[in-house]
């Protein structure tokens, strides 16, 4: 069983602290006034943050941290030479959702890097030790390595295969040409990079997403070979899969 922590987890369970105190509020003053009016004004007044308690927490008892939409990481892996790959870098692995999410299609002798900075403050577990886990659940050996996209600590031409999923967009946008930049210097001359990402650009950007990570991509020194859209089972605006190459 695999477990991806807890996303957004102090937002949630301070939504679910703010509904028990209102929710508190309203038995005692219940009990302390006779007046009806005034019990149902109070409890108009509660229930809004009693919805949001209720919705934090049932993301926090159940799916989506525990699910893996394996769909988009099989759309990516089709674009990628995964099975022929002796080294792999999986830029942004968090808590291995996508190393889980790639490796049916990893060869079993494939040296694998999971980076992530791997801050849990976002992601409650968040750490090197629940990437290591879920991997080797999901039948691959990761290497867990602490380390910031805009400066990767790999050494230049060492990966034969980069995936960033849904982690470009999470990066300052002024950050994201050094991020590709470093891709293209840890890519190996005849690898490929593959991004997934969510159809999210930066405020002021006129550019839809798939033209704007296909610019943001050959600026940094690539061939881009595939652009297209995944579309999303649960509905919403589809994801983005870009596979490139280096050019020399």
């Amino acid at each position: 069983m695999y477990y991806f922590g807890l996303y957004h987890w102090r937002s949630r369970l301070r939504s679910v602290l703010v509904g028990c105190c209102s929710l508190l509020a309203f038995a005692l003053l219940r009990r302390a006034t006779p007046s009806r009016g005034v019990r149902l004004l109070v409890a108009a007044l509660s229930l809004p943050a009693l919805l949001r308690a209720g919705r934090a927490g049932s993301k926090l008892l159940r799916p989506p941290p525990w699910a893996l939409e394996r769909y988009k990481y099989d759309a990516l892996a089709d674009e990628l030479p995964l099975g022929e790959a002796a080294r792999v870098l999986d830029i942004g692995c968090g808590t291995g959702r996508s190393l889980v999410g790639l490796a049916p299609h990893l060869s079993e002798d494939a040296s694998v890097v999971g980076l992530d900075v791997f801050d849990s403050r976002v992601i409650l577990g968040n750490a090197p030790l629940l990437a290591r886990r879920n991997a080797r659940e999901a039948g691959i050996d990761v290497t867990p390595v602490r380390g910031d996209a805009a400066r990767l600590p790999l050494a230049s031409r060492s990966q034969e295969v980069v995936t960033a999923c849904r982690v470009l967009h999470d990066l300052p946008a002024e950050d994201h040409g050094c991020a590709l930049e470093e891709i293209h210097r840890v890519c190996a001359p005849d690898g490929t990079v593959g991004v997934l990402e969510l159809p999210i650009v930066p405020e002021g950007t006129g550019s839809d997403p798939e033209t704007y990570w296909r610019e943001r991509v050959a600026e940094a020194g690539f061939a881009v070979e595939t652009v297209r859209r995944v579309e999303r089972t649960r509905g919403g605006e589809p994801y983005i899969v870009l596979v490139a190459a280096p050019i020399e």
